[in-house]
């Protein structure tokens, strides 16, 4: 036997505590009794007050609480076997954390938003791996493939701008990707990329690396994120007032969405590109068309449960609650003789 929720057998201590009340409420009521009559004469005077019928109320109520303790436990025992078959893809986010996602064109601005989006994404997600690249300069796997969404909502809480080198790299990114899905021994075919950028990149490498991805049958959807209007970039103050990103003569540096090396990259992949206006995202989207893809059949999981069994302990409560209800302290009054039939005897 196992019990499920341990922690509630802690409460079966508080049983001593209560006993222990019972014991000293009788002794102070015996000894309050003990001030108008004595002990000897108490049984005389009381003649319907029964100390083993208080003693047997206690009892059963001492053991009904803790067969409830017992089944707040949730006692267990007896297994079952469930076989689950698992079918998904492999599923790589890469996203953008350079200064640039600051900016505010999307409220509140480009990476506060994405992160809400992917977030959202995940709770979709039903037997897909799951990992997450961070990139900016240089890219950094956060997250390696993984079915706890859990934990991918937790790496994605933690992306912010600044700990990875200043710039866009879109190559490294992808190739980062890669990297991963190789080192995973991943089935290209059932490997799919999704990043989520504003596409400024300086190499211009990136289709290079898409088409190295496109020959392994990689596919990469992108999501370009931003307007492209040109807007500042915000620069966090200790002061809290609104500062923005300049160049070296003191010019505001602006940042704007580039469409083009997005578009290519999703294209040589066999893949779409999706533009994530203010009002909505494309996230899910992208999700609507991996749905299409076919997936990959895992083996077959065998997971052992038990059996939950405090029907049992809950049942045996409510008939200890019931016959602690029903006796009572109090015994039948002994019939004393009458003064007539004294009188009649004599």
């Amino acid at each position: 036997m196992r019990f499920a929720e341990v922690q509630f057998l802690w409460l079966l201590f508080s049983l001593f505590f209560l006993a222990l009340f019972f014991f000293y409420s009788y002794r102070r009521k015996k000894l309050l009794a003990s001030r108008f009559v004595s002990l000897s004469m108490l049984p005389k005077v009381a003649t319907s007050f029964s100390p083993w019928r208080r003693l047997i109320k206690s009892t059963l109520l001492l053991f009904a609480l803790a067969f409830l303790i017992v089944a707040l436990a949730r006692p267990q025992w007896g297994q079952t076997s469930n076989h689950i078959e698992r079918k998904g893809l492999d599923l790589m986010l890469l996203q953008d954390v350079s200064s640039s996602m600051l900016a505010e064109d999307v409220k509140p601005n480009r990476l506060t938003r994405s992160k809400h989006e992917i977030s959202a994404f995940l709770e979709s997600l039903s037997g897909d791996r799951i990992a997450l690249v961070a990139f900016s300069g240089e890219a950094e796997l956060v997250l390696p493939l993984t079915l706890d969404y859990g934990a991918a909502q937790l790496a994605l809480r933690d992306l912010e701008p600044g700990w990875l080198m200043p710039g866009t790299d879109l190559e490294a990114a992808i190739k980062k990707g890669i990297e991963v899905f190789k080192d995973s021994k991943t089935d290209a075919k059932y490997a799919v990329m999704v990043l989520m950028s504003d596409g400024e990149e300086l190499q211009n490498e990136a289709v290079t690396a898409a088409k190295e991805a496109s020959k392994l049958g990689i596919k990469i959807y992108t999501i370009g994120i931003g307007s492209l209007e040109g807007v500042p970039i915000p620069v966090p103050t200790r002061s809290g007032e609104v500062a923005y990103k300049k160049d070296a003569h003191g010019n505001i540096v602006t940042t704007r969405l580039e469409e083009g090396t997005l578009k290519e990259v999703a294209s040589v992949t066999g893949a779409k590109y999706f533009y994530a206006n203010p009002t909505e995202f494309q996230l899910q989207k992208v999700l609507t068309e991996i749905a299409q893809l076919e997936k990959k059949e895992h083996e077959s999981t065998l997971y052992e449960t038990y059996k939950d069994r405090y029907q049992v302990f809950l049942f045996l409560a409510v008939i200890l609650f019931v016959l602690e209800f029903l006796v009572s302290e109090r015994g039948r009054k002994k019939a004393r003789p009458s003064k007539h039939r004294f009188l009649e005897s004599e």
